[in-house]
């Protein structure tokens, strides 16, 4: 069988693969397999699914080992271009182009931060203007970031992009976000204001970026008060507001997710294609590593479970949300009924909400209520998944939503 990125997911995929007995190819479009953690040298990777702490590259590099050893086949290098018409992948690497089948594809081509574009900034065109990916590649590598930056973006992954920017030596003017408040833990916050003195400014949009070879200033726009002020800099960080890589899922035809716009799957993490499955962050806004790597473990068990013979779900039943939620993972369940990664669905908000109560239903029929202590949006929370066995696979979607706050 076939898993289709080597990031924390695919590999730990391919890891369980193997202690089963299967024979995996992992096929990984950088050229080195790893993933995202490859750039983050920071500490706290590896708490969930290997019980210890290592830094990014440390904890990148021990599951390559791992899956190496076990006797997968990592092909670097090796990038998906296309499907044939009967599913087959067709793949591009420095030997050339050929196409594979297999039995089983796991896709788990990770997400990314929405860079500039995509983000509609208006203004010039100058270099500096970068995401925090590019960030942590270049400090990783020893070039020059620039020496005064504007971090756009208050989630955990922007903190990030403050710490890198201060190991690299370049002062951070500030950061901005388009919410009433961060979307990170209050220490980290706190910790950016008492260490570095960092201001965060809220309810602040970037109009434009303006500079003539570099950057050289930055419109910002209170939302509040539609007053408009210019930022000197020479670098501008864009954070968060991740979108899973799912070209690859469109170009088959799998089932989108409008919330989270990755694959639909059930709690076995199947997409709506019998023998494709899709797991770790390309099924919704980025999670950590190790979340992405033990979806990647229960997306092996139900590959294993299919090539001894097991049945395809004959329908997905889709979960839509209703605002101000945003998306919640998995987004289907079929008539297998498995508990969904980590035993719990993730369920995210597209606002700050304290103390809501939620309500899962399929028809008229109640499935699931309760409450949570809140939902901060960029962060999961955690949904319990005994309502599944509830679900008639015949009886039409199920709504989550939130009924009092």
């Amino acid at each position: 069988m076939i898993v289709v990125g080597g990031g924390p997911a695919g590999l730990a995929c391919a890891l369980e693969l193997r202690r089963r007995g299967i024979d995996v190819t992992v096929l990984e479009r950088e050229q080195q397999a790893g993933g995202i953690p490859r750039h983050c040298e920071h500490q706290g990777f590896g708490i969930r699914d290997l019980r210890r702490l290592q830094s990014g590259p440390r904890y990148a590099q021990h599951y390559l080992e791992l899956v190496r050893e076990a006797g997968a086949a990592v092909l670097e290098e090796t990038m998906v271009t296309g499907w044939t018409g009967d599913g087959a992948l067709e793949v591009t690497s420095p030997s050339g182009r050929e196409t594979l089948e297999a039995d089983a594809i796991v896709l788990a081509t990770g997400c990314r931060e929405r860079p500039r574009p995509a983000r509609l900034v208006p203004g010039s065109r100058p270099d500096g203007v970068l995401t925090t990916g590019l960030l942590q590649q270049l400090v990783q590598g020893g070039l020059p970031v620039g020496r005064r930056a504007l971090v756009v973006g208050a989630e955990h992954v922007s903190f990030s992009a403050v710490l890198t920017l201060r190991h690299a030596r370049t002062g951070v003017v500030g950061m901005t976000t388009e919410l009433d408040r961060h979307q990170s833990f209050s220490l980290v916050r706190a910790g950016a204001a008492l260490r570095y003195r960092v201001p965060l400014w809220t309810r602040t949009a970037v109009a434009a970026i303006h500079g003539g070879r570099r950057v050289e200033e930055v419109e910002l726009t209170d939302l509040d008060r539609g007053v408009t002020r210019r930022v000197a800099c020479d670098t501008v960080v864009f954070t968060g507001d991740w979108i899973p890589d799912q070209e690859l899922a469109a170009g088959l035809g799998l089932d989108l997710d409008p919330g989270t716009r990755g694959p639909r799957v059930d709690t076995g993490l199947r997409t709506s294609r019998p023998g494709v499955f899709a797991a770790g962050n390309l099924l919704h806004g980025a999670e950590p590593a190790d979340v992405a790597a033990l979806s990647g473990r229960r997306a092996a068990s139900s590959v294993a479970s299919w090539l001894s013979g097991g049945n395809w779900p004959k329908q997905l039943v889709p979960a839509a949300i209703r605002v101000p939620l945003h998306w919640i993972s998995p987004n289907a369940v079929s008539d297998r009924y498995d508990v969904p990664p980590r035993e719990h669905f993730l369920l995210r908000s597209s606002a700050f909400l304290t103390h809501p109560r939620l309500e899962i239903r399929q028809g008229e029929r109640v499935l699931w209520n309760g409450s949570l202590r809140r939902l901060v949006p960029g962060r999961s929370a955690s949904l319990p998944a005994g309502w599944i066995t509830e679900v008639d696979a015949a009886g039409g979607r199920l709504t989550v939503t939130c009924v009092a706050n």
